[in-house]
């Protein structure tokens, strides 16, 4: 696996070297040595999977309050999707600012996003599956978002959304959690 520092500290873009032969490839997803070897803890606690059936769709952009917080590796399966991360950390040096990375199955980039992260997606094109493995499980009770149309980031989407979440629709803005 090959580890791409993105813009924001912490981020990574992981591309995964498959090994082809005449019955396909075998590539590795996940290895905890490699992680380290680029300073990321992280251990799977919990693994899931997403199908967005239409294009232009909208998830996001969740993240989990502490002390339930989490890391994320992201794989898109089927599909392509724009994935971004915008870091929400008050205290952050890149508060406020945002990546994107194209995710498709036939690039098989993951994406690390590390606590204090809010992370979502725009669909590229129909019948798109992702895979997450996360570093925390899922806590309601620590359950968070932010707007994906907030004016303070400004995430510039590819596409005309389709279609969001009503729950999506109603996260705050950044503001109402700096106050």
């Amino acid at each position: 696996m090959e580890f791409i520092k993105a813009k924001l500290d912490g981020v990574y873009v992981i591309e995964p070297k498959p090994k082809a032969d005449a019955r396909g490839y075998f590539a590795r997803t996940f290895c905890k040595e490699e992680l380290l070897a680029h300073g990321i803890e992280f251990d799977i606690k919990q693994a899931n999977q997403s199908f967005t059936k239409k294009k232009g769709t909208i998830r996001g952009m969740h993240f989990q309050r502490e002390p339930k917080a989490e890391a994320k590796i992201i794989q898109c399966l089927e599909g392509a999707v724009y994935d971004v991360a915008v870091d929400v950390r008050p205290d952050s040096a890149t508060f406020g600012r945002w990546i994107s990375e194209e995710l498709s199955k036939e690039n098989g980039k993951m994406l690390y996003i590390p606590k204090g992260f809010a992370h979502g997606f725009q669909t590229l094109s129909n019948n798109c599956r992702m895979q997450y493995f996360m570093s925390e499980v899922y806590s309601p009770q620590h359950s968070a978002g932010i707007r994906w149309n907030d004016s303070l980031f400004g995430i510039k989407w590819p596409l005309k959304p389709t279609i969001i979440s009503k729950k999506d629709e109603k996260w705050p803005l950044m503001q109402g959690y700096l106050l």
